[in-house]
């Protein structure tokens, strides 16, 4: 059977399925998942109040708080006197030997395609996610 052959939402979910699986498998050692790493990766880059972290991991699924719970029993994170939750020296460190793997997990990823691949297949999927934003019924003509 060609890949072409199957339609674009096969293999949307089948790779969002393997993405999930693999970082699960890259983050297992250290009893983490996904939504671990991207909490990690979030105060990397730097400190948030709890409604930005949720804003920003909203489009995988809310978790009501666990993630970052569990980074703060290991004294990874740490919340501010002004309410923002930062990274601590240990999670610091933490982040820096998971980013590690989490690359050689996006190089198997990228495997066989160039960045500029990349790049336009990102570009397709955020026009076509576009198209079918702008045909959804706003909340008062959905009952007309």
């Amino acid at each position: 059977m060609k890949p072409t052959s199957r339609p674009i939402g096969y293999w949307l979910r089948h790779l969002h399925d393997l993405i999930e699986t693999q970082f699960e498998t890259t983050l297992a050692e250290d009893r983490l998942g996904r939504r671990h790493w991207q909490t990690l990766h979030l105060l990397h880059e730097g400190p948030r109040t709890t409604a930005q972290l949720a804003e920003a991991l909203a489009p995988f699924g809310a978790d009501g708080g666990d993630t970052v719970d569990e980074l703060a029993r290991r004294g990874w994170v740490t919340r501010g006197e002004d309410g923002r939750l930062t990274l601590s020296t240990v999670g610091r460190t933490a982040h820096t030997q998971l980013a590690a793997r989490v690359e050689a997990a996006r190089d198997l990823l990228m495997r066989g395609l160039t960045t500029e691949q990349y790049v336009e297949t990102v570009r397709v999927l955020a026009v076509m996610a576009g198209n079918l934003e702008s045909a959804r019924p706003t909340a008062g003509t959905q009952n007309r």
